[in-house]
């Protein structure tokens, strides 16, 4: 699959970005959530290239090849920072294109979101997968409304102290916390209880994730640590100060929204009413259409490719590339 992959490093915004692409055509720039690579798009990466598109998918500031970013500094991971290395990235490597085609998941959607609120002449239309769009709340940041909620064990709220999960996660081994994180399916919210994240069941790979996936995704996490992708989290609260001026700001880009009926995102408390009863409409007054899979977790771009990539030409194939 891969043989028509080509691999490069283009310096932007500080930063060394390695970028995988394939094709020729309009550009589809997608991008990658966490525990995640450019690798998460293999399959769309080959399936775009054969139909007429130039796919591009980096690795985001902090994962996998990217490098050139202080990981010991969570405030170089805000949303405006990594919108600005794709928005640079585009300019270097498609000068001529105005406006790009964008795919995104879990924090490449949440990034994808930010990019269209802030740079919507960038964009010509986009597929979002997994995360909807969030307003940002002026009353309460983030973090304080994930405590309440969810309490002290929740995932996002366990990421935030630099440098204690990335100790457990070492103990475990980076392999293993890939597969516990790649293979979760239940819908409920992911807790990781302290100084235990997982339990000690073995993990059975899904079909759609063979173990020579797991060991290239790992063999780089081997390398960059967790640190860099946890860091997106350890920013969330610095997001939403940076983000004030955008309250309220609408997304007015064309937009479809696909998401697993088991995506832990969709369960989430209020999302299917957000979704579902017109707000996120009034939020994203572009958006065309929302899919929800059936019996598809969180990884559907992996689990389902070939659904997933039928929706993405299909939407895409309805703007013509002069727009």
């Amino acid at each position: 699959m891969e043989d028509c992959f080509e691999h490069k490093t283009v310096v932007v915004n500080g930063i060394n970005m390695h970028v995988v692409e394939a094709g020729q055509g309009p550009v589809i720039l997608f991008i990658h959530g966490f525990p995640e690579l450019w690798y998460s798009w293999r399959h769309q990466i080959s399936f775009a290239s054969k139909h007429g598109y130039r796919a591009v998918a980096p690795d985001l500031r902090g994962f996998g090849d990217t490098t050139g970013v202080s990981k010991d500094d969570p405030s170089k991971f805000t949303s405006l920072q990594v919108v600005g290395d794709l928005v640079e990235l585009l300019n270097t490597i498609a000068p001529k294109e105005e406006k790009v085609f964008v795919v995104g998941h879990d924090w490449g959607a949440i990034i994808a979101w930010a990019l269209c609120l802030f740079r919507p002449d960038k964009v010509k239309a986009l597929v979002n997968l997994s995360v909807a769009f969030s307003p940002r709340n002026p009353k309460r940041k983030p973090l304080e409304t994930l405590c309440a909620v969810y309490g002290e064990d929740y995932y996002i709220v366990r990421f935030q102290e630099p440098g204690e999960i990335e100790a457990e996660f070492a103990k475990i081994g980076t392999k293993k916390v890939l597969e516990k994180f790649l293979s979760y399916r239940n819908p409920g919210p992911l807790y990781l209880p302290k100084g235990k994240p997982f339990d000690d069941n073995p993990v059975i790979l899904p079909s759609w994730l063979p173990e020579k996936d797991v060991d290239y995704i790992a063999s780089k996490y081997e390398k960059s640590g967790f640190t860099g992708g946890v860091n997106y989290y350890r920013a969330i609260d610095l997001n939403w100060e940076l983000t004030a001026a955008w309250t309220g700001g609408k997304v007015k880009v064309p937009v479809k929204f696909i998401v697993g009926d088991l995506d832990l995102t969709y369960n989430a408390p209020g999302v299917k009413d957000y979704v579902h009863k017109g707000r996120m409409k009034k939020d994203v007054p572009l958006l065309e259409e929302v899919v929800i899979l059936e019996n598809v977790g969180h990884f559907l771009q992996q689990e389902k490719p070939d659904v997933i990539n039928k929706h993405i030409h299909e939407f895409f194939h309805g703007f013509s590339s002069s727009t």
